[in-house]
């Protein structure tokens, strides 16, 4: 059994030194990058990555560029995520928020979908985290 390649999706709203060093972690640790443009926004997850049975988007539809870098990982062990995250953090860069694995669920969903699910994601993990904050007992 051949390893297939790990690949990311990687969108970021600006290309920056933030972006550079990013993308040459990606190729020290032997990641394929796709580059996702706001164009992409309407085409599913399972064809930007490139899996079978997944075709181009019919209909094109307009979204809004998403104001945040996303990073969709495919053919990741558990132990390549943290591979990555270390080597990200060693590289003394802040955390990519908006992370996700690729997954048969949300093959089927367009970029921006797995955008806004993500960052709702998130933005509900920071309210949980606000609510543990308020009511944890003061020592």
């Amino acid at each position: 059994m051949s390893l297939m390649t790990e690949m990311v999706l990687f969108y970021t709203p600006e290309n920056t030194e933030r972006t550079r060093k990013l993308k040459g972690i990606f190729v020290r640790l032997g990641v394929r990058i796709r580059n996702i443009s706001p164009e992409q926004m309407g085409e599913t997850v399972g064809f930007l990555a490139g899996l079978e049975g997944y075709g181009p988007a019919e209909a094109k539809e307009d979204f809004p560029a998403p104001e945040e870098e996303m990073l969709v990982m495919k053919n990741f062990t558990s132990r390549k995520i943290d591979e990555l995250i270390q080597a990200i953090r060693k590289a003394g860069l802040k955390k990519i928020e908006l992370k996700a694995v690729v997954t048969p669920t949300n093959a089927g969903w367009t970029f921006y979908k797995l955008y806004e699910e993500i960052r709702e994601e998130r933005r509900q993990v920071l309210e949980q985290a606000e609510k543990s904050r308020e009511n944890a007992p003061e020592a």
